[in-house]
């Protein structure tokens, strides 16, 4: 059997590598664009702010790692076309300039996002980049090394674009961030976010709300940002408004597609086309708590979809149980964590909630260090069966997210998990854990 995989990072290596172990015998090609394969995307911005001093520490297996198992990687090799009538695809060899054609038994495409860059004007200057692959790690890295970068300005208030705040803030950069919209980090409700702008402002990222950039300025190099607002200097701008799946090299194949380019797959990541199978950020994915598919690219769930494909492809029907899209994110001296629904999507779903929002301490205050944690949570009113999660705090709150999701994977109500037996050590809780007391105080 020869599978194609187009894609190799997340979902698509973890998809060959699950096949290579079912069947030594079977044969994988995979197709790769960038020059890197399985790499982690999320550890980028502790490289561009010099925690990670190592690049290569973000490669979790290198090429040859995965060759030495008997899997064959293309590097810089695009797929620009499937023909699932002949099991062709067609390949541009981005090196050699040249078109190759490829055949395949089954095929599984994983070709993640791209970011955004709308069509401001200005854009085609100079030092303004986006944060997707490890080669625009790597050369903001460059980037922010020299001493004439000094003001930065990042386009959107999302998780890349706060955690690279912070990274240019440690390399000693002056930075704005310009979002559109009210707060940052929206996928949090507002009692969080609310508390994050306080930390990203305490620590010298300026922040402008409800401004539209309206074009970059400069003759060779960026030396300027445009808003509804004003004019902001800048050095280096990074727009991170947000991804788009990868997927227009498929659209005339007749894989079918959701409204925003992500391919529509069932449960067990198949296609509408036999043989053809997809997972990762390209795809839409089955979200446990809202009971329907759903855009949720995160690193954590392609993984998990592409080893389920990489035993699908042959011949087993493992269905996947659904992500609660669970996320986390430390913001300077905070840890903020979410699992679930928020308030905002009860609304939306016309749900009857009730919703806690507590603050308490990390472990007794008799012990040294301890500090403060606030913990939302939304439920069912009539059921009490816990619907999301959120919490913020220096340390232990994204673990007891953790808790809260496994809570909600299993449809626990508060009264359960307020009863669950937690350890007790004054070092690490108290005897009751802020899980319990969130948990009881639900009304």
């Amino acid at each position: 059997m020869r599978i194609l995989i187009i894609g190799g990072v997340a979902a698509g290596m973890s998809a060959a590598s699950k096949i290579k172990r079912i069947n030594p015998e079977a044969e994988v090609v995979v197709y790769e664009k960038g020059r890197f394969v399985s790499y982690g995307a999320c550890g980028m911005p502790y490289y561009i702010s010099g925690e990670n001093d190592d690049y290569r520490k973000l490669i979790a297996r290198s090429k040859e790692e995965f060759e030495e198992k008997g899997i064959t990687i293309h590097l810089r090799h695009e797929v620009v076309k499937v023909i699932p009538e002949e099991k062709v695809i067609h390949v541009k060899d981005l090196e050699g300039n040249k078109l190759i054609q490829d055949s395949y038994d089954k095929l599984m495409v994983a070709t993640g996002t791209y970011a955004k860059i709308p069509p401001i004007p200005g854009k085609e200057l100079a030092n303004i980049h986006v944060l997707k692959t490890l080669d625009d790690g790597l050369l903001l890295k460059k980037l922010v090394d020299q001493p004439s970068i000094k003001d930065v300005v990042i386009v959107g208030g999302g998780f890349v674009g706060i955690e690279a705040a912070e990274a240019f803030r440690y390399q000693g950069k002056n930075v704005k961030v310009i979002e559109h919209g009210e707060r940052v980090l929206k996928t949090f409700d507002t009692e969080m976010t609310d508390m994050a702008h306080k930390e990203l402002e305490k620590h010298g990222v300026e922040l402008h709300f409800n401004e539209k950039v309206e074009g970059f300025v400069g003759k060779t190099n960026v030396e300027g940002v445009k808003t509804n607002k004003g004019t902001y200097k800048a050095d280096l701008v990074l727009v991170s408004i947000g991804i788009k799946p990868a997927t227009e090299f498929l659209h005339e194949s007749g894989i079918h597609f959701a409204k925003n380019g992500a391919i529509l797959i069932d449960r067990e990541m198949r296609t509408n086309i036999e043989d053809i199978y997809a997972a990762g950020d390209c795809a839409l994915v089955y979200n446990r708590v809202m009971e329907e598919n759903q855009f949720i690219p995160l690193g954590t769930t392609a993984n998990k979809c592409g080893r389920i494909a990489g035993s699908n492809i042959l011949g087993s029907h493992i269905k996947f149980v659904g992500t609660l899209g669970s996320a986390a994110i430390k913001v300077f001296d905070i840890e903020m964590g979410r699992t679930g629904m928020t308030e905002q999507d009860a609304k939306r779903n016309a749900l009857e909630y009730t919703t806690s929002f507590i603050k308490t301490m990390v472990h007794p205050r008799y012990y040294p260090d301890a500090t403060p944690i606030w913990i939302k949570l939304i439920c069912d009113k009539r059921t009490r069966v816990i619907l999301g999660a959120q919490a913020l705090g220096n340390k232990g709150a994204v673990l007891r997210i953790d808790v809260f999701a496994v809570a909600i994977h299993n449809k626990m109500t508060v009264d359960e998990l307020g009863m669950t037996d937690l350890c007790y050590a004054p070092p690490f809780s108290g005897v009751w854990d802020a899980i319990h007391i969130a948990s009881n105080s639900v009304k």
